[in-house]
């Protein structure tokens, strides 16, 4: 899987949240920008230790949807050059910052949204748009699960309790995940999700990404499931090289119907984005 590929796996679980406590430290001591010339399939974003951050042959407005912890349909407006455009950055924060819980604006982000500020001149602002997104909703008449998931039997809070009592210095807590299954938690793949001990709205998070659609949960469905379905993999953004899919597999949305007896139906919400109101070609170094 690329660098893209995996940053924007871990994408589908933030939100457009901002932290109410921002750290302290917001800039980047030194930053270097550069456009990137060589082209190539391998793009994303990587932090070091010592609060060193890489950006390589990244999107501008790729770039803007991490500092601001957007999905990509949340970011309208803005010249052509933002998704045309690649570029280089290489920065350096002072220490060593913390990532922050889901959702939550760490340092690193609201450094780069200070650095596209002063070297972009990105003026952004947020508002609520009606856009297209899909309802998760029960495919069957008679609202009727498939045979493919169930209500998850495991006790998914003790365990997380008896791992966070471990790392105390206590006794060793039994991982209940496999290779071949997850109990208690979420893992994404290329075309498989495996799911345990979570509820639906999680499920959400991960086909927003997919899909490239806001996902609302429609199902009336509360409580923790269980699943593990495998489906042709949705068709990757630009510049992301995927192994051949599966020609016995079936779709996203078919599998989901089929297997789970969910399905996608398409609608329109109003929904909050954010749009760039001015940006520029910074000057390189």
């Amino acid at each position: 899987m690329t660098l893209l590929a995996i940053a924007a796996v871990a994408s589908t679980i933030a939100t457009a949240a901002q932290s109410p406590t921002p750290p302290a430290k917001s800039t980047f001591d030194v930053a270097s920008i550069k456009r990137n010339k060589d082209g190539g399939p391998v793009s994303g974003l990587r932090r070091f230790p010592g609060g060193r951050f890489e950006a390589t042959n990244i999107q501008l407005a790729a770039l803007i949807s991490f500092a601001y912890q957007l999905q990509p349909f949340e970011l309208i407006g803005g010249p052509p050059w933002l998704m045309d455009d690649r570029w280089n950055v290489v920065a350096r924060i002072d220490g060593d910052p913390p990532p922050m819980p889901p959702g939550q604006l760490d340092a690193m982000m609201i450094a780069t949204q200070a650095l596209l500020a002063d070297r972009f001149k990105l003026v952004v602002r947020r508002e609520t748009r009606e856009i297209p997104v899909y309802h998760l909703v029960r495919a069957n008449r008679d609202e009727r699960l498939g045979e493919g998931i169930r209500r998850s039997s495991v006790d998914c809070l003790a365990i997380q309790r008896a791992t966070d009592d471990a790392a105390k210095g206590g006794p060793p807590a039994p991982n209940p995940n496999t290779p071949d299954r997850v109990v208690c938690g979420l893992r994404v793949g290329i075309g498989r999700i495996q799911f345990g001990g979570r509820p639906l709205s999680m499920l959400t998070n991960v086909l927003t990404g997919m899909t490239q659609r806001r996902v609302v949960d429609r199902t009336g469905l509360t409580g923790d499931w269980e699943f593990d379905i495998s489906f042709t993999p949705p068709s990757p953004p630009p510049g992301i090289e995927l192994p051949p899919p599966d020609p016995d597999a079936a779709s996203l949305f078919t599998v989901l119907q089929e297997q789970l007896g969910l399905k996608l139906e398409a609608a329109r919400l109003p929904m909050p984005v954010m749009e760039v109101e001015r940006v520029e070609p910074p000057v390189e170094d």
